[in-house]
């Protein structure tokens, strides 16, 4: 059952998009708009009870730039197995590897996007614009 997404958790989530980490801002600008195979990333997103790092719903495909804290974590683990259940796949990258290893990391993002697409994910990349705002609205007096 879909809950909707609380305005407290939309806040927090874009005050993770305000005060982002050099490893975030540094895997945004080679995942945001569409500059790998043309698939679409967003940031800080609530899904259910958590915040991914970055998702492609086209995809279905979450990336997380994990720290040292997150070694080990069972928070981590009940995260991932419930983003599973949700239909998610859940990539996992050390900063250090995105601050040094960024071909390497996108690399593996384009793989899992590639190997194992979801049926809107096309291989190709091939998507067409969303249409721009107000498009298709037809005027009160026609």
């Amino acid at each position: 059952m879909h809950q909707p997404v609380s305005y407290q958790k939309r806040a927090f989530a874009k005050s993770l998009r305000v005060n982002a980490t050099e490893t975030e801002k540094t895997l945004w600008r080679l995942l945001r708009s569409r500059r790998l195979t043309n698939l679409k990333f967003r940031r800080q997103v609530p899904i259910g009870p958590w915040i991914v790092d970055f998702v492609s719903f086209e995809c279905r495909l979450i990336v997380e730039a994990d720290g040292s804290q997150h070694v080990e974590s069972e928070r981590d683990e009940k995260r991932d197995r419930d983003l599973t259940e949700r239909g998610f796949r859940v990539l996992r990258f050390w900063n250090n590897d995105i601050l040094k290893r960024s071909d390497q990391v996108l690399e593996a993002i384009y793989d899992a996007a590639q190997n194992y697409p979801s049926p809107v994910c096309a291989p190709t990349g091939a998507h067409p614009p969303s249409p721009t705002r107000g498009e298709g609205r037809k005027e009160a007096s026609e």
